[in-house]
This record gives C-alpha cells, structure tokens and sequence, in this order.
C-alpha cells in the first residue's frame, strides 16, 4: 500500500531521518523528519496555473505546533490551537526567508508549504528540523526550486562551537545562532549573542554552513529516490522588451535616481513609470503586468550601476556614511521612558514602560508555560511612509522586526533578581526610510537608559547592503529603503562598544563570499561605534532613580513556611493588605515577596504588615503606631503590622495621668517600645518610656553642644 523512501544519517551525534511516500500522499511534497525524538511533517502544495493579475511569488509557509507532539493539552477555554502565536510566525519566517529566492525567478504559481510539529521530545528543538523538512519536501515536489537548502543552529560553550546544541545547554551557550543556505553559499543567519567578536560570529557562519552540507547530501540521495518529475517551466525573456522600455526611459530614469528626497524621488520614477506603460501597454502592445515588471528590474539596474560605477548612492552619501542622527529623550512626560531617535528620514518614537511581576506574559508552549518580563512591541502603521492603510493586528512582519530588536537589546538586560520589574517597550515607527528595525534598537536602548534601567552598555544597530556584479561589488552601510529592494543583502548589525547582540543577515543570490562577509562586518562595527557615539549625545547610561511615575518595587524574602499566612484563606489576607495600603504584592515560590507602588509610604506600609506576621516583635525595640482604641485603664495601640499592644496608664505618660484622653485618642501616632509580655500572652506597651528615651538623648545632646561651645570659646 506504501511506497516509501527514508535516508538516515547521523548529525550531530544523534539520529536524522527524512522519510517519505507514507503519511500526506496527495501532497506535491511530504517528507516526515525525525531528530532523536522530535518529529516534524512538511508538506507543499503548488497549483499547477499561475496566479492571474500579480506581480509577485504567492509563496505561504505556516509552521505549526500541535500540543499533543508533548503530551499536554492547550490552556484556554476552548482547548484547542488557535491563532498562530509569536513563535509560530517567527519559525514561519525562518523558513521562509532562505526559500524564496531559491524560486525559478517568474515562477507565480500560488504555492504553501506547511510544517507540523508533531512529536517533541524536549532536548531537540524543532525550528531547525521544520527548514530541514521544508527544503526536502520542496525538492521532492517538482516545483522549480533550486534547492536543497540545509540548516543547522550553532552555540558557542566554553569558547568552542557547537553544533545543534541540547535545549538546556543552550543556557551556558553565549550565542544561539541559526544559519541556512546551500551547498555553495549562505543565505539566511538569525542569532543572539553575549557581545561576541565580528570573527567568533562570521566563524559560526562558516561552521555553520559545513556543517549542515550532510543535510543537503541526505535530501539529495532522498531525491534521487522519490522525487517527483520537475515541472516544465520556463522562464519568461522580457530581454527584447528590457532593451526597447531603457532606451527609452534611461536617461529620465537616472535623473529621477539623483533626487534625494525620497517623497519627490518617487514622484520622479512614478512620472518615468507612467511613460513607459503609456508607451508599452494597450491594445497590440505587451502586458501591463509584465511592462511594469521590466521597468522595475530596470529601477534596480540603473541604481546598482550608478553605485558601482560612481561610488555615489541614491541619496549623495558615500559606501560608508551614515545619515545624519538626532537622538532624544524624555520627550514624554508622563512616560517611565521615552526618546526619539531619527536616521535621515527613518524615526522612531520609542516608550518604556516599567510594570510588576503582576505585568509579566504567561506563555503557552510545547515546553510548558512560562513568564517573560521583558517585551518589545514594533508598529509600523502606514503613515509611516505616506501612505493610507490597513490598521490592525500585527503582521509578520511587525512581529519579525520587534523580535530581531527584542534579541539586540535583551542581553544587556539587568538579571531579574537586581531589578525586578516587568519591562515593556514599544517603537511607533513614525517615519520609514530603511533599516526602521535598527532604529528601533537605538530607540529602546535611549528609552531604556531614560527609564533608569541600568543595561549594562547602550546597544546600536545598522543595516548593510550589497551590490554584487560579477567580480565587482559595493557594501553599503545604513542602506535607504530602495537600496535594501534593489540590492542583494540585507544584513543587520546591533551590539554595544564591546561586541555584537544580534546579527540577522538575508541574502537573496549565491556567490556572496566570506571574505565578503568579513568587509560587510568590519564595515557594520565603524558604523555602529558612530551611532553610539551620536546616542551619547542624548544619554550614556541609565539615570540613576527611576522617573517619578514609575512604581517603585521593594524586594525581600519571607520563610516559604509564612507563604501561606501572608495571603490567607483563599487569598483573603493578601487581598486586605493590598486594599489598605494601595501597594501591589507578589510572592514567589521561593518566598520572594516583591511590593511595587508609586508611593513610598504604601510600600512601607505593606511592607511592615507582611514582617508582621512573618515576624516577631523585639523586646526592647521602638515601634511607631496608631492608638485604635482608648479604654479608662490604657490604650491600644496597633504597632507591628496587625499586631495590637496595651499601653497601660501608668505607662503612657512620666507625669500621672488622670484620664487616658487627656493623653492619646484613637487615630494618634505614637511611638511606643515594647515591654514584653504578661501571663495571658497579652502584649505590654509603654509610651513613657520612649519619651524618657528621648528626653535623656536630648539632655545628652545639649550637655554635648554646651560642652563644645565651652572648647570654641577657650
């Protein structure tokens, strides 16, 4: 009934297999991958008749997790998966990214590719199984695809690489770095790093890469077995009709390339657009689709040849120049932080926002349910670059660059023990000439800094180019919107002064060498030691309070025997103490209790009420409290939190005392030390000696002064 196919091999010092022709049949492509334990199914399916009326590769790849792949069961009220979360989408576009180019260039037949995580086994993470499979899935398909591509994710432990690390080693590893590509070249790079050297991060690249061509062997003899016959496609030549639209239009097309502001340099280009179709489409004539398509591979040719050929780019900058920078910050005032940071015409206003253990993201996953108390939130709305649009949940996108700005910033994060807030940052992309994902980097660490939360060094990001003709080629640094479109790079530094946090690097033609990568990347260093010294300008390191809105947060620890007494029969406890003193609470497994408020004297208030039923009162010691009630024979005064102390008449006053209320009345604050303890366990106050306390340290005090006078005047 099966006709399969499997290939095994071992990598990494555990067992791959890709197998093929049992599950998903009617599929175009569907190889089932197994690493130790974890299991993955990709599947593609591409229609057979191009799309109608589109300009570009209708390519969709959803990566998907079932929660029975680790035997659990999905939180919510309706127990089921729902909407692709932030992990999924991030893997979708993993996956995406070193596929597409790989796509016979004109192919425009709607295409998905779907990876299902279906058996996780908790040491092998499946994101780089899901590109394994996706690549050999397409390569079995028949669909024009000039794969295989291989993946594989690197740590650095100890100070040597390491290949396909566990899930728990990554903890002690200082980068976790994925990178994919084919056997001759590299085409995808996402990572986080502990501020690591250009040559330990371009060394994981290469590792990398050779270590992964096992996989691109593996799926070729996989191939050899049960591969589909390839589609007959052939590229469409649009050459002639590319020679007629540039004699054309060149010489406007080129002026239009020397305007400098981008708004009016669009205009340009759309006037010199509007002659070609005016001259190439109609009745007789060719396709508007396919007009429109030459002249914007035409856009990209004048530019990548005005580039090589002059060394001048669109904007009059030189290879290396960085546009100009104004950093701001605490520009909004009822913010915890906040700072404007503007790159030529790319801006971002970016907002801290400082929060409690109360505030952190629950996340639902394979590996159970965790918190994470930093968030970084990216938004582009359309106005960004003049245009009027859609405005909803966030895209792919949206979320790709918030999570590329969440790995360059989160290592320079405090450990949560030294402060212990929830930290939210957003970036409202307020204008979008290229590379707004970096200047979301250097926006939250100046937001950050402006908050008081003490990063342990500013972090700035840039984005490189490329131009790649043959033998020639040009790095750009800080590229502009249209040089990341019409290049063949995108290559995204951030790190500190000391060495790079994150590195994401999509590259879309083969070719692109390692030493061309090491130029890119000592290239990308001057720009970001730039960048940092223009942020300087507005702030070096964090301030040293918080700002006045912001909650203040005391941190201490109580016995885990005391857990219970302090929040009470279902919660009741815990719940007065929030009501009356207006702070918030949290307490921790370990017994860490941590109390936020924006006013001091609601955290002191809180927390003396939770020492008081942590604790005991010392005998001897000084409390400040309330008298709560007045009888003939005393006063009840409230001292310790809950706890409650008689200072009997005798003991309220040094003179005698007639009646209680010619001394206190309730609601007074008093001091009072305590005594001890009678018979009945009752607690034993006395104001009156405090006050003899207190009268002997100022008779001290004055005997002292007289004293000194005495000295000055000999």
């Amino acid at each position: 009934m099966f006709e399969t196919h499997r290939e095994e091999i071992t990598w990494g010092g555990r067992k791959l297999v890709l197998e093929t022709g049992k599950v998903a049949r009617q599929a175009h492509g569907a190889v089932l991958a197994t690493y130790g334990e974890t299991t993955v199914l990709a599947t593609v399916v591409s229609n057979y008749e191009p799309k109608a009326g589109i300009d570009f590769f209708p390519l969709t790849v959803n990566y998907q997790e079932k929660y029975f792949a680790a035997g659990r069961i999905p939180g919510g009220y309706f127990k089921r998966e729902g909407q692709p979360t932030e992990r999924e989408t991030l893997i979708s576009r993993l996956i995406d990214r070193p596929i597409r180019p790989l796509f016979v260039e004109g192919y425009k037949n709607e295409t998905q590719v779907v990876i299902t995580t279906l058996s996780h086994d908790m040491e092998n993470d499946p994101d780089v199984l899901a590109m394994v499979a996706a690549s050999a899935a397409l390569t079995l398909s028949g669909v024009p695809f000039m794969g295989p591509v291989g993946a594989a994710r690197v740590g650095y432990i100890d100070g040597e690489y390491v290949l396909n690390p566990y899930v728990d080693d990554m903890k002690e590893s200082k980068l976790d770095l994925v990178v994919a590509g084919t056997a001759d070249a590299v085409l995808m790079v996402e990572s986080e790093a502990q501020e690591l050297s250009e040559e330990i991060m371009l060394g994981a690249v290469m590792f990398g890469h050779k270590y992964f061509q096992p996989i691109i062997n593996a799926i070729i003899a996989l191939a050899d077995k049960a591969a589909k016959e390839p589609r007959d496609f052939t590229p469409p030549d649009h050459s002639a009709l590319e020679k007629e639209i540039l004699a054309l239009v060149e010489k406007d097309l080129r002026a239009a390339y020397t305007i400098r502001e981008k708004t009016a340099r669009y205009a340009a280009v759309g006037e010199v657009k509007k002659k070609a179709l005016e001259a190439f489409t109609g009745e007789g004539k060719h396709d508007k689709l396919v007009v429109a398509g030459v002249f914007k591979e035409l856009e990209a040719k004048v530019v990548r040849w005005n580039i090589l050929d002059t060394g001048s780019r669109i904007d009059g900058r030189d290879l290396v120049t960085v546009r100009p920078i104004v950093s701001e910050v605490g520009i909004l005032p009822r913010t915890h932080g906040s700072a404007l940071f503007t790159r030529g015409e790319t801006q971002a206003m970016v907002v801290t926002t400082l929060g409690t253990a109360e505030d952190e993201q629950f996340i639902d996953s394979l590996t159970g349910t965790y918190k994470e108390n930093f968030l970084l939130h990216y938004n582009f709305p359309p106005f960004s670059v003049g245009e009027a649009g859609r405005m909803g949940r966030p895209g792919r996108r949206e979320v790709g660059h918030g999570k590329l700005a969440w790995r360059a910033v989160h290592p320079m994060l405090p450990e949560r023990h030294e402060f212990p807030y929830t930290i939210r940052v957003v970036s409202e992309i307020t204008e979008s000439n290229g590379s707004s994902s970096m200047a979301t980097v250097c926006g939250a660490s100046l937001a950050l800094m402006d908050a008081g939360v003490p990063i342990k060094r500013p972090v700035a990001g840039i984005a490189m180019g490329l131009i790649l003709e043959g033998e020639r080629y040009a790095v750009l640094s800080d590229i502009l919107g249209d040089e990341d479109h019409l290049g063949d790079m995108d290559f995204k530094v951030a790190g500190t002064a000391e060495g790079i946090t994150s590195l994401q690097m999509d590259i879309k033609i083969a070719g692109i060498t390692e030493e061309i990568m090491k130029v890119a990347l000592g290239q990308a260093k001057g720009g970001r030691e730039h960048i940092l010294d223009e942020m300087a300008k507005a702030l070096t390191s964090a301030r040293a309070e918080l700002g006045e809105h912001a909650p203040r947060i005391e941190s201490f620890k109580i016995p885990t025997d005391k857990i219970r007494e302090v929040i009470g029969t279902g919660g009741k406890v815990i719940r007065e103490i929030v009501e009356k003193t207006g702070a918030k609470v949290n307490i921790e497994d370990d017994g860490t209790v941590k109390v936020a408020s924006a006013n001091g004297e609601q955290i002191r208030a809180a927390v003396n009420w939770i020492k008081s039923i942590t604790q005991e009162p010392e005998l001897g010691m000084i409390y400040e409290g309330t008298v709560v009630k007045v009888v003939d024979f005393g006063a009840f005064v409230n001292f310790f939190g809950s706890r409650d102390g008689l200072v009997h008449i005798s003991q309220l006053a040094n003179n005698r005392v007639g009646k209680v209320t010619d001394v206190v009345k309730e609601g007074d604050k008093v001091k009072v030390k305590l005594l001890g303890f009678d018979d009945r366990g009752k607690t034993r106050l006395s104001m009156k000696v405090v006050d003899q306390a207190t009268g002997e340290d100022l008779e001290k005090k004055q005997k002292e002064a007289a004293a000194e006078e005495g000295d000055a005047a000999e």
